[in-house]
This record gives C-alpha cells, sequence and structure tokens, in this order.
C-alpha cells in the first residue's frame, strides 16, 4: 500500500512539472484595424486580441522590416567617405602634396609591412579638400562607388610622405579630425562602415624610424620629422562595401504588461507591411506567432 501511495505522488508530481512548462496556446492572438487607409501624421490604432506574454512591433518602415531581421548584405551599395583636416604650424602656404588617401580591395588583410605594401593601393587623393591651415576643412563627399561595385572588401590608407628634410620650424603638422565612412542601399537606407573611433587603424612606418602616425579615437596625428624623410600609413580595418545592419523590431509588451491596442504614426505616404511577432516562452521552449497587416498610408 504504501509503495502505490509513493508511486502515485511520484506521477503526480511529474505531471504537475511537465505541466508547469507547458505554453499557452496563441490561437486567439490577432491583430485589426479600424479602417483600411490613413494619412500621414494621422494615429495608426492596432487593436491587439489574445494574451500573448511578449509582443514585438515591426512598423514596416526603413530599418524597421521584419522580412529583413536577418539581411546582412545588400549588392548595389553607394559608399560614401567623409573627412576633416587640418594643417597647422609651419610655413605657409600649406604643402599638400605630403598627405595621400588610398584604397585597395586586393589587400589581403594581413597587416604586416610586407603585405600592405604588397597590396595595389589606388590614390583618390584628388577627390578630396584638404586644409589649407584652416581648421575642420571638410573633405567633401567621396563616392567610392567604383570600388564598391567590385564586390570586394575595402581598405583605405593616409599616408604621410615627405620629399624634403625640413626644419621643424618649417613643417606643417596634419591633423584628421574626424572619419566617416557609410553606405546607403537602393532604398535609401544608411548603414555605418566606420568612424574615427570604429575604423581600426594600425600604423605602419617605411621611411623616418623615429616618427609614425599617433592614432587616437579622436583623432590621427602626423608627427613632424625634422632629420629624416617620412613615409608613414596608417591603414583601416577592412570593410564589405555592401554590408547593412539586420533590421530591427520594437518591444512593445512583455509577460508583465497589458496591452489591448498599440499606436503609430507615420509620417511618409507608401505601403507598409506591418509585423506584430507574439511570443510565448519558458525556461525550456517558446511558441511564435506572427501576424502582418498591409497598410496604407496617403498625404
Amino acid at each position: 500500500m504504501n509503495k502505490l501511495l509513493i508511486a502515485s505522488v511520484i506521477l503526480f508530481s511529474l505531471a504537475s512539472c511537465q505541466k508547469t512548462y507547458e505554453l499557452a496556446p496563441q490561437d486567439d492572438f490577432s491583430v485589426e484595424l479600424e479602417k483600411n487607409s490613413y494619412k500621414v501624421g494621422e494615429p495608426v490604432r492596432f487593436i491587439i486580441n489574445g494574451k500573448p506574454e511578449n509582443i514585438v512591433f515591426w512598423s514596416g518602415e526603413a530599418g524597421r522590416k521584419y522580412e529583413y531581421r536577418k539581411r546582412t548584405v545588400v549588392e548595389g551599395n553607394a559608399v560614401s567617405l567623409n573627412f576633416k583636416t587640418y594643417a597647422q604650424f609651419g610655413l605657409m602656404p600649406i604643402d599638400q602634396s605630403v598627405i595621400k588617401l588610398y584604397v585597395s580591395t586586393n589587400f589581403n588583410g594581413i597587416y604586416d609591412a610586407t603585405n600592405v605594401k604588397a597590396a595595389t593601393w589606388e590614390d583618390i587623393t584628388d577627390k578630396a579638400v584638404l586644409s589649407a591651415g584652416l581648421d575642420q576643412t571638410p573633405s567633401g563627399n567621396i563616392s567610392l562607388n567604383t570600388f564598391a561595385a567590385r564586390n570586394k572588401n575595402m581598405a583605405l590608407a593616409l599616408v604621410y610622405k615627405t620629399s624634403v628634410i625640413k626644419p621643424e620650424a618649417q613643417q606643417n603638422r596634419w591633423v584628421i579630425r574626424s572619419f566617416d565612412l557609410k553606405s546607403t542601399n537602393q532604398q535609401g537606407e544608411e548603414t555605418v562602415l566606420a568612424t574615427m573611433a570604429t575604423a581600426g587603424w594600425t600604423a605602419f612606418n617605411f621611411s623616418g624610424p623615429a616618427t609614425n602616425w599617433s592614432i587616437s579615437s579622436a583623432q590621427l596625428l602626423t608627427v613632424r620629422n625634422s632629420t629624416d624623410l617620412d613615409d608613414d600609413w596608417v591603414v583601416s580595418k577592412q570593410f564589405n562595401p555592401n554590408s547593412i545592419l539586420p533590421d530591427v523590431g520594437e518591444p512593445i509588451k512583455n509577460i508583465s504588461q497589458k496591452l489591448t491596442d498599440y499606436t503609430r504614426v507615420y509620417t511618409k505616404a507608401g505601403v507598409y507591411k506591418v509585423s506584430f511577432v507574439a511570443t510565448n516562452a519558458n525556461v525550456e521552449q517558446s511558441l511564435t506567432v506572427v501576424k502582418e497587416i498591409d497598410l496604407t498610408i496617403t498625404q
């Protein structure tokens, strides 16, 4: 009798544990609109039925599309570079010939002197406006589309190379104040490929061993050398010109909240595929349901 009682208790406990991890079904989860079309600037109220624990909202706007949640590469991106320079100290007029901007699409990514020199580096300095003595001189928008079209990894290099030894008092010190590299896909969505702080700079000294580029997260700085000719490079990490950040949704409900409606205002006309992703989850499993609505926004 005692054995039967113990066995019953064990079976009941197992059944209770099993039930604890069962997820509530989401058969009643749905999303509705009060009407089929809305105007720009008009609040769009989504009516939410059911009791999902968590909901993530995908508005269908740029960067908020559910179908692009895993997208990391898009061919045909436009790639552009902007940076700012400052040539300070030394004599006027500024000798701009000592600064070069290079691009390589065949650098193998091995950051040592031999492999950097072995790569083909194409000179695009003539595309940039350089400082003539003024601080924060903008380079202008430099298109790298020709290189992006090759669908290869891209690296950029800034080179400080002198041809005449001058007293330090006659030399200009060059400062790269900012560096912004971005790609724009055919839908007009932008992805930041690098900034000054994230470009992953590596310095190389091919002449003038006493000096090299000074690198910080805020700027790049040449060091003046009055005893040797300089050939100093600073090379960025490699970039995939067609890379793009995956789209992300907006969490609008968690298990501690009650949500019966959600309102959004759209600022551009168009047809949007709106997605509501509802998830119930526990430590062992999860259950996800996606509800999509085609939303028309007019002027």
